[in-house]
């Protein structure tokens, strides 16, 4: 069965960090745009950051450049976000996303809250 499958999320206090890692069941992330989508409450689901199929390029929604960063394992079977300096404004469902024309797979999400 193809499919994303997160894990990671949790409790921390404004300022700490956590790493989201997302590993791909029955395929590999070679061949599609991935990325990292968060959704709080009572708000839409946003772009988080994102790495180019085309040329491997990495972007961030402005709200956590400089703090996040996503990556993928060699194998590309894994992708991370290492998030720092958190703050309250992050807390949010955290989805992984991998897509091409034909496929768009989404992980089941992972809950985070920061909050002290």
């Amino acid at each position: 069965q193809l499919q994303l499958v997160e894990s990671g999320g949790g409790l921390v206090q404004p300022g700490g960090s956590l790493r989201l890692s997302c590993a791909a069941s029955g395929f590999t992330l070679n061949d599609y745009a991935i990325g990292w989508f968060r959704q709080a409450p009572g708000k839409e689901r946003e772009g988080v950051s994102c790495i180019s199929r085309r040329d491997g390029s990495t972007n961030y929604a402005d709200s956590v450049k400089g703090r996040f960063t996503i990556s993928t394992d060699n194998a590309k079977t894994t992708m991370f976000l290492q998030m720092n300096s958190l703050k309250p404004e992050d807390t949010a469902v955290y989805y992984c996303n991998a897509r091409t024309i034909l496929y768009d797979y989404w992980g089941q999400g992972t809950q985070v809250t920061v909050s002290s």
